[in-house]
Protein backbone atom coordinates (compact mmCIF):
# COMPACT_ATOMS: atom_id res chain seq x y z
CA UNK A 1 0.00 0.00 0.00
CA UNK A 2 1.47 3.43 -0.89
CA UNK A 3 1.99 6.22 1.61
CA UNK A 4 -0.76 8.43 0.20
CA UNK A 5 -3.42 5.74 0.60
CA UNK A 6 -2.27 4.87 4.11
CA UNK A 7 -2.41 8.47 5.25
CA UNK A 8 -5.83 8.79 3.65
CA UNK A 9 -6.94 5.70 5.56
CA UNK A 10 -5.86 7.33 8.80
CA UNK A 11 -7.83 10.42 7.86
CA UNK A 12 -10.94 8.37 7.10
CA UNK A 13 -10.76 6.26 10.25
CA UNK A 14 -9.90 9.11 12.57
CA UNK A 15 -11.72 12.08 11.10
CA UNK A 16 -14.68 11.16 8.90
CA UNK A 17 -17.12 10.23 11.63
CA UNK A 18 -15.82 12.76 14.13
CA UNK A 19 -16.12 15.65 11.68
CA UNK A 20 -19.65 14.57 10.79
CA UNK A 21 -20.53 14.30 14.45
CA UNK A 22 -19.09 17.74 15.12
CA UNK A 23 -21.01 19.59 12.40
CA UNK A 24 -24.25 20.40 14.27
CA UNK A 25 -22.35 22.43 16.88
CA UNK A 26 -21.70 26.11 17.28
CA UNK A 27 -18.38 26.46 19.00
CA UNK A 28 -14.98 25.58 17.60
CA UNK A 29 -11.70 24.27 18.93
CA UNK A 30 -10.75 21.36 21.08
CA UNK A 31 -11.92 17.81 20.97
CA UNK A 32 -12.08 17.27 17.24
CA UNK A 33 -9.73 15.61 14.77
CA UNK A 34 -7.32 13.01 16.06
CA UNK A 35 -7.83 14.22 19.60
CA UNK A 36 -11.12 12.40 20.03
CA UNK A 37 -14.87 12.64 19.62
CA UNK A 38 -16.98 15.56 20.72
CA UNK A 39 -18.38 15.24 24.22
CA UNK A 40 -22.00 16.00 23.39
CA UNK A 41 -23.36 16.35 19.86
CA UNK A 42 -26.35 18.27 21.24
CA UNK A 43 -24.37 20.71 23.38
CA UNK A 44 -25.29 24.35 23.89
CA UNK A 45 -28.11 25.73 21.77
CA UNK A 46 -28.98 22.39 20.20
CA UNK A 47 -29.55 20.92 23.65
CA UNK A 48 -32.27 23.52 24.07
CA UNK A 49 -33.82 22.32 20.82
CA UNK A 50 -34.14 18.85 22.33
CA UNK A 51 -36.47 20.34 24.92
CA UNK A 52 -37.65 17.67 27.34
CA UNK A 53 -36.09 14.89 25.24
CA UNK A 54 -33.05 14.25 27.43
CA UNK A 55 -32.75 10.57 26.47
CA UNK A 56 -33.50 8.63 23.29
CA UNK A 57 -32.29 5.98 20.87
CA UNK A 58 -32.67 5.85 17.10
CA UNK A 59 -31.31 4.74 13.77
CA UNK A 60 -29.42 7.57 12.16
CA UNK A 61 -27.72 8.65 8.97
CA UNK A 62 -24.85 11.12 8.69
CA UNK A 63 -24.29 12.82 5.34
CA UNK A 64 -21.34 15.12 4.65
CA UNK A 65 -18.28 15.53 2.46
CA UNK A 66 -15.64 12.89 3.18
CA UNK A 67 -11.84 13.32 3.15
CA UNK A 68 -11.71 12.80 -0.63
CA UNK A 69 -14.30 15.55 -1.18
CA UNK A 70 -17.00 13.10 -2.29
CA UNK A 71 -20.30 13.08 -0.45
CA UNK A 72 -20.62 10.30 2.13
CA UNK A 73 -23.82 8.94 3.64
CA UNK A 74 -23.05 6.73 6.62
CA UNK A 75 -25.79 4.70 8.38
CA UNK A 76 -25.69 3.90 12.06
CA UNK A 77 -27.40 3.92 15.42
CA UNK A 78 -27.36 6.32 18.34
CA UNK A 79 -28.20 6.08 22.02
CA UNK A 80 -28.24 9.29 24.06
CA UNK A 81 -28.77 10.12 27.71
CA UNK A 82 -28.31 13.76 28.80
CA UNK A 83 -24.83 14.20 27.28
CA UNK A 84 -23.68 10.59 27.25
CA UNK A 85 -23.80 9.19 23.74
CA UNK A 86 -23.10 6.00 21.81
CA UNK A 87 -22.82 6.05 18.02
CA UNK A 88 -22.48 2.86 15.98
CA UNK A 89 -21.39 3.39 12.38
CA UNK A 90 -20.95 1.06 9.39
CA UNK A 91 -18.28 2.65 7.19
CA UNK A 92 -18.68 -0.09 4.56
CA UNK A 93 -21.97 1.53 3.51
CA UNK A 94 -20.75 5.11 3.47
CA UNK A 95 -19.64 5.40 -0.15
CA UNK A 96 -15.86 5.18 0.33
CA UNK A 97 -13.65 4.53 -2.71
CA UNK A 98 -13.39 0.77 -3.41
CA UNK A 99 -9.64 0.48 -2.73
CA UNK A 100 -9.92 2.34 0.57
CA UNK A 101 -12.93 0.31 1.64
CA UNK A 102 -11.14 -2.95 0.87
CA UNK A 103 -8.20 -1.92 3.06
CA UNK A 104 -10.45 -0.83 5.93
CA UNK A 105 -12.27 -4.16 5.82
CA UNK A 106 -8.97 -6.05 5.69
CA UNK A 107 -7.89 -4.20 8.83
CA UNK A 108 -11.19 -5.04 10.57
CA UNK A 109 -12.02 -1.36 11.01
CA UNK A 110 -15.12 -0.93 8.83
CA UNK A 111 -17.43 -0.95 11.87
CA UNK A 112 -16.83 1.52 14.68
CA UNK A 113 -18.50 2.69 17.87
CA UNK A 114 -17.88 6.04 19.52
CA UNK A 115 -18.92 6.47 23.15
CA UNK A 116 -18.65 9.89 24.76
CA UNK A 117 -18.76 10.18 28.55
CA UNK A 118 -18.53 13.83 29.69
CA UNK A 119 -19.27 12.63 33.24
CA UNK A 120 -16.01 10.62 33.17
CA UNK A 121 -14.16 13.16 31.01
CA UNK A 122 -13.50 10.25 28.64
CA UNK A 123 -14.36 9.01 25.17
CA UNK A 124 -13.96 5.55 23.64
CA UNK A 125 -13.42 4.74 19.96
CA UNK A 126 -14.28 1.06 19.64
CA UNK A 127 -13.66 -1.39 16.78
CA UNK A 128 -15.72 -4.58 17.34
CA UNK A 129 -13.95 -6.37 14.46
CA UNK A 130 -10.65 -5.98 16.32
CA UNK A 131 -12.01 -6.46 19.83
CA UNK A 132 -10.10 -3.29 20.66
CA UNK A 133 -10.74 0.32 21.62
CA UNK A 134 -8.88 3.58 22.20
CA UNK A 135 -9.60 5.52 25.38
CA UNK A 136 -9.13 9.27 25.11
CA UNK A 137 -9.55 12.21 27.52
CA UNK A 138 -12.12 14.84 26.62
CA UNK A 139 -10.90 18.45 26.60
CA UNK A 140 -12.25 20.59 29.43
CA UNK A 141 -14.06 22.97 27.07
CA UNK A 142 -16.00 19.98 25.70
CA UNK A 143 -17.04 18.90 29.20
CA UNK A 144 -18.06 22.15 30.86
CA UNK A 145 -20.85 23.54 28.72
CA UNK A 146 -23.36 26.06 30.06
CA UNK A 147 -26.43 25.92 27.84
CA UNK A 148 -27.76 29.15 29.39
CA UNK A 149 -25.13 31.21 27.52
CA UNK A 150 -26.71 30.32 24.18
CA UNK A 151 -29.62 32.20 22.66
CA UNK A 152 -31.89 30.50 20.16
CA UNK A 153 -34.05 32.32 17.61
CA UNK A 154 -36.62 30.20 15.77
CA UNK A 155 -38.35 31.03 12.49
CA UNK A 156 -40.98 28.61 11.19
CA UNK A 157 -40.52 27.78 7.51
CA UNK A 158 -43.51 25.52 7.03
CA UNK A 159 -44.68 21.97 7.54
CA UNK A 160 -43.03 18.98 5.84
CA UNK A 161 -42.71 15.23 6.32
CA UNK A 162 -39.41 13.42 6.91
CA UNK A 163 -39.50 9.67 6.25
CA UNK A 164 -43.27 9.79 6.59
CA UNK A 165 -43.02 11.67 9.90
CA UNK A 166 -45.10 14.89 10.13
CA UNK A 167 -42.79 17.77 11.09
CA UNK A 168 -42.54 21.51 11.51
CA UNK A 169 -39.59 22.89 9.55
CA UNK A 170 -37.73 25.66 11.36
CA UNK A 171 -34.71 27.88 10.81
CA UNK A 172 -32.73 28.05 14.04
CA UNK A 173 -30.18 30.78 14.74
CA UNK A 174 -27.92 29.98 17.69
CA UNK A 175 -25.83 32.76 19.29
CA UNK A 176 -23.21 32.19 21.97
CA UNK A 177 -22.07 34.64 24.67
CA UNK A 178 -19.62 36.20 22.17
CA UNK A 179 -22.44 36.75 19.68
CA UNK A 180 -21.08 34.12 17.29
CA UNK A 181 -24.03 32.90 15.24
CA UNK A 182 -24.65 29.54 13.61
CA UNK A 183 -27.67 28.71 11.48
CA UNK A 184 -29.43 25.34 11.37
CA UNK A 185 -32.47 24.02 9.56
CA UNK A 186 -34.35 21.43 11.59
CA UNK A 187 -37.46 19.32 11.18
CA UNK A 188 -39.23 18.73 14.52
CA UNK A 189 -41.66 15.79 14.70
CA UNK A 190 -45.10 16.87 15.89
CA UNK A 191 -45.87 13.57 17.64
CA UNK A 192 -42.41 13.08 19.23
CA UNK A 193 -42.35 16.05 21.61
CA UNK A 194 -40.81 18.20 18.86
CA UNK A 195 -37.81 15.89 18.55
CA UNK A 196 -35.51 17.12 15.70
CA UNK A 197 -35.62 14.16 13.31
CA UNK A 198 -33.51 16.03 10.75
CA UNK A 199 -30.81 18.67 11.24
CA UNK A 200 -28.87 20.49 8.52
CA UNK A 201 -25.90 22.72 9.31
CA UNK A 202 -23.19 24.32 7.19
CA UNK A 203 -19.53 24.69 8.17
CA UNK A 204 -17.03 26.38 5.85
CA UNK A 205 -19.55 26.17 3.04
CA UNK A 206 -20.02 22.39 3.45
CA UNK A 207 -23.50 21.21 4.48
CA UNK A 208 -23.90 18.27 6.84
CA UNK A 209 -27.13 16.41 7.56
CA UNK A 210 -28.19 14.23 10.48
CA UNK A 211 -31.40 12.24 10.03
CA UNK A 212 -32.98 10.13 12.79
CA UNK A 213 -35.39 7.23 12.20
CA UNK A 214 -37.35 4.89 14.45
CA UNK A 215 -36.86 7.29 17.37
CA UNK A 216 -37.59 5.92 20.85
CA UNK A 217 -37.78 8.46 23.65
CA UNK A 218 -37.16 5.92 26.43
CA UNK A 219 -33.92 6.05 28.45
CA UNK A 220 -31.26 3.69 26.97
CA UNK A 221 -29.66 1.07 29.19
CA UNK A 222 -26.62 2.51 31.02
CA UNK A 223 -24.45 -0.46 29.95
CA UNK A 224 -24.45 0.90 26.39
CA UNK A 225 -22.19 3.73 27.51
CA UNK A 226 -19.40 1.56 28.97
CA UNK A 227 -16.26 0.33 27.22
CA UNK A 228 -16.23 -3.43 26.47
CA UNK A 229 -14.48 -5.25 29.32
CA UNK A 230 -13.11 -8.03 27.06
CA UNK A 231 -11.61 -5.71 24.40
CA UNK A 232 -7.95 -4.64 24.28
CA UNK A 233 -7.46 -1.05 25.44
CA UNK A 234 -5.16 1.48 23.72
CA UNK A 235 -4.21 4.84 25.24
CA UNK A 236 -5.04 6.76 22.06
CA UNK A 237 -6.34 6.32 18.53
CA UNK A 238 -2.96 6.57 16.84
CA UNK A 239 -1.54 3.76 19.00
CA UNK A 240 -4.40 1.52 17.91
CA UNK A 241 -4.04 2.58 14.29
CA UNK A 242 -0.30 1.99 14.14
CA UNK A 243 -0.68 -1.45 15.71
CA UNK A 244 -3.09 -2.47 12.95
CA UNK A 245 -0.83 -1.11 10.20
CA UNK A 246 2.20 -3.10 11.33
CA UNK A 247 3.16 -5.73 8.82
CA UNK A 248 1.83 -3.65 5.93
CA UNK A 249 5.40 -2.65 5.03
CA UNK A 250 8.07 -0.59 6.80
CA UNK A 251 8.24 0.75 10.38
CA UNK A 252 4.80 1.79 11.67
CA UNK A 253 3.17 0.39 8.54
CA UNK A 254 4.57 2.95 6.11
CA UNK A 255 6.47 1.49 3.15
CA UNK A 256 10.00 2.95 3.00
CA UNK A 257 10.55 5.35 0.13
CA UNK A 258 6.87 5.34 -0.90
Amino acid sequence: MNRKLQLLLIAVLGLTLISAEAQPRQRGGGGGGMGGPKADIFAGGLKKILGDNKAFSAKMELESAGPTGAQMKVPGKIAYNDGKSRMEMDMSKGGLPAEMLAQIKAMGMDNMVIISRPDKKTAYMIYPGLKAYAEMPLPENEIADDASKYKVETTELGKESVEGQACVKNKIMVSDDKDKKTEFTIWQATDLKKFPVKIISTTDGQPSTMTFKEVKLAKPDDSQFDAPKDFKRYENFMALMMEQMKGMGGPGGLPPGK
